[in-house]
């Protein structure tokens, strides 16, 4: 639970002063007292972006509060494991914050259960869909309808990060190494269990089974091999396909090959980090906000202290048979339908949106402002691994916005974590037959989802 942010008012005390000298002067009979300024009291949805994100968000916000001593803002942070489930319990029992952070994908399921409010008529505010990366606009809305529920906060993208010094150890140019799946492969068989420090490091860690990425760090590969998520019409998987089970079956065959640490299939996305912060594997798949934490001390909150900020390297995804793609998400922010505080939670994100929190906010934690104008930006090209976090950006890919997506990735979630148990099994069986199968199994329970809300009223 966050804490209310309250700043003082500092006319009262210029108000006592004055009237303490003015005392002989008798007030005008009958004038009625000044009312006092209502007070305002916001509450704020955020989920847990990086270690520190109460933090982040009350310094961004800071300028804003204090031009308005009226207005306090409660700030919650919810964490990604548990954060859908938290708002579609606001949503249905008609309660929750002022303003709510969202998941890009998350927006369309909200708005059709008539959680947000409609924004269409403001967008102008923020300088409206011309503004943003395209991507990240369409997840403002439900597809193929004109209404804006949300506006685009920040984005982030999978890469690469990968220990400089281990790559050095075993001969490995970088620039080569992630140029396309062939080289990865090879660059990884290198890399497996070189020395550094007196730690033999494993090639590649990759969280699996139940954690909330599962999804977002197998589509790339898919993407990677020619195959999407859904057919054009949206009405069924595409996922499944030959094209996809051989994007799959590359990826999952790096576990299978040894070059993936099948420990780390048991473990989450921050397992995971904290294995790479301290020095126990080469190369791992996360987000933009990582390099932040990296570095930052673990006093204060980060990962830093084991590998040195000058031995961590970013790049962008290797290129597969039909291009090299990464999986581009973010938050968005939104106005609940049943605030009670809607305009001034509106002028809050219109703050938020505007270019001095947008590059506060970005410098805080690492990830990407949501408006195109900063992807080229000399402001933020000095921020650490920039270079791959915008060009993954770049030929990024997200998935439809759809309102069954929501239940859609939580099936994804499970079907794709039981691929990993495959692989991670005592068997370790990574046949494409045995890809395919769950895979179908993946396709079948997404058509029925889509299917049931075709029929919804």
């Amino acid at each position: 639970m966050g804490r209310t942010l309250q700043l003082p008012y500092i006319g009262v005390l210029a108000l006592l002063a004055l009237s303490a000298g003015c005392r002989e002067a008798a007030e005008p009979p009958g004038l009625p007292e000044a009312p006092a300024a209502e007070r305002i009291a916001l509450r704020a949805w955020i989920i847990a972006n990086t270690p520190l994100a109460e933090r982040h968000f009350r310094a961004t916000i800071e300028p804003y509060m204090e031009q308005r001593p009226n207005l306090s803002v409660e700030v919650d942070v919810l964490s990604w494991d548990t954060a859908w489930s938290d708002i579609l319990g606001a949503v249905t029992g008609g309660d929750g914050p002022d303003i709510l952070q969202l998941g890009t994908t998350w927006v369309p399921a909200v708005a059709a259960m008539d959680g947000l409010d409609e924004l269409t008529d403001k967008i102008g505010d923020v300088g409206g869909a011309e503004a943003y990366l395209p991507a990240s606009w369409r997840s403002t809305m439900i597809e193929g309808e004109p209404e804006v529920y949300a506006v685009p906060w920040f984005v982030e993208a999978r890469v690469l990060y990968y220990r400089k010094d281990a790559f050095r150890a075993a001969g490995v140019d970088p620039e080569a190494a992630f140029r396309d799946w062939g080289t990865f492969k090879d660059a990884l068989s290198k890399v497996d269990g070189v020395r550094i420090g007196g730690e033999s490091l494993s090639a590649f860690e990759v969280p699996g089974r139940g954690d909330w990425n599962v999804a977002h760090n197998l589509f790339p590969w898919i993407w990677g091999a020619g195959a999407d998520v859904l057919t054009e019409d949206r009405k069924s998987a595409a996922f499944h396909s030959d094209q996809a089970a051989r994007g799959v079956s590359y990826f999952t065959g790096l576990a299978s090959e040894g070059l993936i640490d099948r420990v780390s299939l048991g473990k989450n996305s921050s397992q995971v980090e904290n294995d790479f912060a301290d020095g126990k594997t080469a190369v791992i798949m996360s987000g933009s906000w990582l390099f932040k934490d990296l570095i930052l001390p673990r006093d204060d909150g980060g990962l830093g202290g084991i590998v040195r900020e000058k031995d961590i390297g970013v790049s962008p995804l290797p290129k597969g048979p039909s291009g090299n793609y990464s999986f581009v998400g973010g938050s968005d922010l939104a106005v609940m339908r049943a605030s009670k505080h809607k305009e001034e939670a509106w002028e809050l994100i219109v703050y938020l949106s505007g270019d001095e929190a947008q590059l506060a906010y970005s410098s805080r934690t690492g990830m990407l402002p949501a408006k195109r104008k900063w992807l080229e930006s000399r402001e933020l090209a000095g921020m650490p691994g920039y270079a791959a976090f915008a060009e993954s950006v770049k030929h990024g890919k997200s998935y439809p916005s759809i309102p069954q997506w929501g239940p859609i990735e939580t099936a994804l979630v499970k079907h794709f974590g039981g691929i990993w148990d495959t692989v991670a099994g005592a068997a370790g069986s990574n046949s494409e037959q045995d890809i395919r199968r769950r895979l179908d199994a993946a396709a079948r329970e997404v058509n029925v989802i889509l299917s049931q809300g075709r029929e919804s009223p």
